[in-house]
């Protein structure tokens, strides 16, 4: 296994946790650890903004494009901001999965021949 494989396995894993990693019942809505961390007004959320971040991290080291970091940055700024919004907060981690987001970003902008994230959900 690459360095490369083995950073994509650690961000799939992540993303799997914190943005779908449980099913409701009776439903496809899919949820992870990010809302349930984020129930603890303003902690939760920026506990798992810092637990994101470990993404954009991996996208920096491996010298992913500017715009793109950007773009993996502005989708966890908009997770964490709305997260402060009690009850928001909930709808948005289980809409929005900005860590999915990121991870996908990152496999597109590294262009390798694995599975697409689309078929962890």
């Amino acid at each position: 296994m690459t360095p490369i494989d083995r950073d994509l396995a650690r961000v799939r894993w992540l993303a799997r946790v914190l943005d779908t990693r449980f099913r409701l019942p009776g439903t496809s809505i899919r949820f992870g650890y990010d809302p349930i961390i984020g129930i603890l007004p303003g902690v939760g959320d920026t506990v798992t903004l810092v637990i994101g971040a470990y993404i954009v991290l991996v996208a920096i080291r491996r010298r992913v494009r500017l715009a793109v970091i950007a773009q993996m940055l502005l989708n966890l700024f908009v997770d964490w901001l709305i997260g402060l919004v009690p009850l928001l907060d909930l709808v948005l981690d289980v809409a929005f999965k900005a860590n999915l987001r990121n991870a996908r970003l990152l496999e597109r902008e590294l262009d390798v021949g694995h599975a697409p994230l689309g078929d962890m959900e």
